[in-house]
């Protein structure tokens, strides 16, 4: 049998943690030994996290703000260094969504999901990189990423943009902070949550699921689809000593799937003496760098065909 995952002694901040996935990554750490600075927009969801905890005898404190300026982000170490004395890893998990498809998406729908995305991740992973470089001890830093990053999706310009980039900023920081014994990674969960439901594919099996009813076998399996708590686990074990030696990895979860994204990277290439002509291209594309044109969008679910398999 493995060894527990013990994560007393460390501090952890958690955007985004009043419901949903960033409640499930705050209960699991705060399980593991963790104390935990629970931040979200909505104070009353963040005190709530909070009550959750402590009631099963962890350690958490509210810090409600909306990320995106460095003055929350260094709020948040800051109350984290205060309350508990340190700073041992951040999980960067606060999202908005403004779905529009492009030509009738606002600059404000586009400006709003990057601030909190893409801005909120960068100024809370900047906060914490400078003190746990002062703390000199290493530390754990993870990111949250989206299949519609990897992949795309209709109607995210502005969502799957700010995903994308998340996932290569785990990538570049992973280079930047390995001297200091920090690492980065991105996980990339698939649960059944407020954002996932406006997913048409996937709203019937999020509405049954909240009216009591379990999420199908084949949906957990093949689909990698699952509850909020199914994705927790990936996060104690990444602050973990066990994953010490796991950094700029793209990581997805979801119901029953623990799953490895690739990295982007060529998977054909072409060559012409001298270079290319446009005609050149023309005439061999189909047959040379073209010929296996990479697919896009997450696909929806596929129920078994037998009705029995279903349940």
């Amino acid at each position: 049998m493995s060894e527990r995952i013990d994560l007393t002694g460390k501090v952890a901040v958690v955007t985004g943690a009043g419901r949903g996935l960033g409640l499930a990554y705050v209960t699991a750490l705060a399980a593991a030994g963790a104390a935990v600075v629970v931040n979200d927009v909505d104070e009353q969801a963040a005190a709530a996290a909070v009550k959750t905890v402590t009631e099963a005898g962890g350690r958490a404190v509210a810090e409600a703000g909306p990320v995106g300026t460095a003055e929350v982000a260094d709020r948040l170490v800051a109350r984290a260094v205060d309350e508990f004395g340190r700073l041992d890893v951040l999980v960067t998990n606060a999202g908005i969504l403004r779905d529009r498809v492009l030509w009738k998406m606002s600059d404000e729908d586009f400006d709003d999901v990057i601030r909190v995305h893409l801005r909120g991740t960068f100024t809370c992973a900047r906060a914490a990189a400078v003190r746990m470089r002062e703390q000199g001890e290493g530390g754990t830093i993870v990111l949250v990423a989206s299949p519609a990053g990897q992949r795309g999706n209709f109607g995210q310009t502005n969502y799957a943009a700010a995903k994308a980039g998340i996932a290569a900023m785990a990538r570049t920081w992973s280079m930047e902070l390995g001297r200091a014994g920090i690492t980065v990674n991105a996980i990339v969960p698939v649960a059944a949550t407020a954002m996932t439901e406006t997913i048409p594919a996937f709203a019937p099996y999020i509405e049954a699921w909240k009216n009591g009813a379990p999420l199908p076998d084949w949906i957990r399996h093949d689909e990698g689809f699952g509850t909020p708590e199914d994705c927790a686990a990936v996060v104690p074990f990444l602050a973990s000593e066990a994953a010490r030696d796991v950094t700029g990895q793209c990581i997805g979860i979801g119901g029953d799937r623990l799953a490895l994204w690739s990295h982007p990277q060529e998977v054909a290439a072409d060559f012409a003496a001298g270079g290319w002509t446009p005609e050149a291209i023309a005439e061999r594309w189909a047959q040379g760098a073209g010929r296996e044109p990479q697919t896009v969008g997450i696909a929806p679910p596929k129920p078994p065909q037998d009705a029995e398999a279903a349940r």
